[in-house]
């Protein structure tokens, strides 16, 4: 496939917008690394689909004291979860914040953090679990005209491409669903959206 008829996929398709913290670097294919990498991004993205569920907000009609009690137990395993997490990984050590835009074909990246190498690894670390990052095997693809970089993924095993697709559609879900219950006007990005 050339660089145009990846960068079309990645452009129809739905993509995660946000700030992770990110790193790339330099990357020497290995078909033993590859493997040991599409295991863990499929640990890491089973990981952050069940920290990241939201279950349905009390509304108010439900008091059976075991589900508040329940309720109460999540909230505490949120904040210890958050604490572990915070002292596995301190702030000072995560990569920078970079604004990106990705889904399972490609990420579009600020220049900047770009190497000189046509292979790459894109370390993010998400909020959720910033302990466990997803690093992802790819090669350069273009440079747009906003300063940032089209980097495509490669070597993904289907398992970890379908994770990444659920992911990047339950965040777009998310964000639709917030905006609603603040009544803000939807301005998430179509999956057309294009840079």
């Amino acid at each position: 496939m050339s660089i145009d008829e990846i960068w079309k996929e990645f452009s129809e398709r739905m993509t995660y917008q946000g700030n992770p913290h990110i790193a790339v670097d330099a990357f020497h294919f290995v078909p033993e690394d590859i493997a040991r990498l599409n295991e863990r991004n499929l640990h890491v993205l089973r990981t952050l689909a069940s920290l990241d569920e939201k279950k349905p907000e009390n509304t108010g009609d439900n008091d059976d004291p075991m589900m508040l009690e329940l309720q109460r137990m999540d909230s505490k395993l949120n904040v210890l979860l958050d604490i572990v997490d915070r002292l596995l990984v301190p702030a000072t050590l995560l990569p920078e914040r970079q604004p990106v835009r990705f889904n399972a074909v490609g990420i579009v990246v600020q220049e900047s953090v770009i190497p000189a190498s046509d292979t790459l690894c894109i370390r993010m670390h998400f909020d959720a679990c910033r302990a466990l990052p997803l690093e992802l095997p790819a090669r350069f693809g273009r440079s747009t005209n906003d300063g940032s970089t089209f980097v495509y993924f490669c070597e993904l095993s289907e398992l970890v491409e379908d994770g990444l697709e659920r992911f990047v559609f339950c965040h777009h879900r998310r964000r639709v669903a917030e905006a609603r219950m603040t009544g803000v006007t939807e301005t998430v990005p179509s999956p057309k959206h294009r840079m």
